[in-house]
């Protein structure tokens, strides 16, 4: 049985064509998305409907509530149940989503990290003011590689170096990455930019007219604003929508501006980050998998 994986900026059409081709492919489906893994986020997901899934079998999808925090390694543990259910019902399974960090992730694996200790976690608050002249000092090759305001690096210095006493390069060489998936074939679909703006604002009014703003009000009744999920686009500007700020064309607009740009960096994402693959549209990937398979 195979993996293969689908990916393409938002509304290019991701979702139909894998559950199209997991029909004809007798295969399920793992979502690598980091919205439609929250239940109740339904219409500002722009998740498949349980029609639409019909009886395919998806993964990563309604997986956690909007209180619950998950990072990469969430979606490994999701591949993993996904490939072993997979397996054992003899069927093959199609990957796809537009945030290709996660797949990317899986496919190079990440490095261990060690546990913190609370003694590490103090020394690297009293330090992280000061961690790129720490750096400079002892590791001038990686502080050179990095910017001294790239807060997120330092820290991740700091905690690897104060917890192991050992240079973060020496540690990663000791601590070699894995990977999760193998042997994967990659197709992108590629899409003409002002056609993928006509299609994300036909979806974006599609999502209004269903009841965007509504899902919106309730979630933020249930779960207030802190959860990370209430600043995703389609969330975010409709609560700025609720609070007065813009009307529904302006909300409207906003949206699609939003989502345009995001289209934009998952294209320069896929295609600075992932080895050479197939790609074309999506008539030339459904086709181009059918014969594969």
């Amino acid at each position: 049985m195979q993996d293969i994986a689908i990916l393409g900026p938002t509304a290019s059409g991701k979702t139909s064509l894998s559950i199209e081709l997991a029909k004809q492919l007798n295969a399920n489906i793992l979502s690598l998305d980091s919205l439609s893994i929250y239940k109740e986020i339904d219409i500002a997901s722009a998740k498949p409907t349980l029609q639409e899934r019909g009886n395919i079998k998806h993964f990563g999808i309604d997986a956690l509530s909007i209180n619950e925090s998950f990072n990469v390694t969430t979606f490994f543990e999701l591949y993993k149940e996904a490939k072993k259910q997979s397996s054992q019902e003899n069927k093959n399974l199609i990957i796809v989503g537009g945030t290709g960090f996660y797949l990317k992730s899986m496919i190079d694996g990440v490095s261990y990290k060690p546990p913190l200790s609370e003694e590490t976690k103090q020394k690297v608050s009293k330090n992280l003011a000061n961690g790129y002249e720490i750096i400079n000092q002892i590791d001038k090759k990686y502080a050179n590689a990095i910017s001294k305001s790239d807060s997120y690096r330092i820290e991740k210095w700091l905690e690897i170096y104060f917890q192991t006493n050992t240079i973060p390069s020496e540690f990663f060489k000791q601590n070699e990455k894995e990977p999760i998936v193998k042997d994967i074939k990659l197709y992108e679909i590629v899409i003409d930019k002002e056609i993928l703006r006509d299609r994300i604002s036909l979806r974006t009014q599609i999502m209004i007219d269903t009841g965007l703003i509504d899902e919106v009000f309730y979630l933020e009744k249930k779960y207030t604003r802190s959860p990370n999920p209430m600043k995703a686009i389609g969330i975010k500007e409709c609560l700025g929508f609720l609070d007065g700020k813009m009307n529904k064309d302006e909300l409207k607009e906003k949206i699609i501006i939003n989502t345009a740009r995001l289209a934009k960096r998952q294209r320069t994402f896929n295609s600075t980050q992932f080895k050479e693959h197939f790609k074309g549209s999506v008539h030339d990937i459904r086709e181009a998998i059918l014969k594969q398979f």
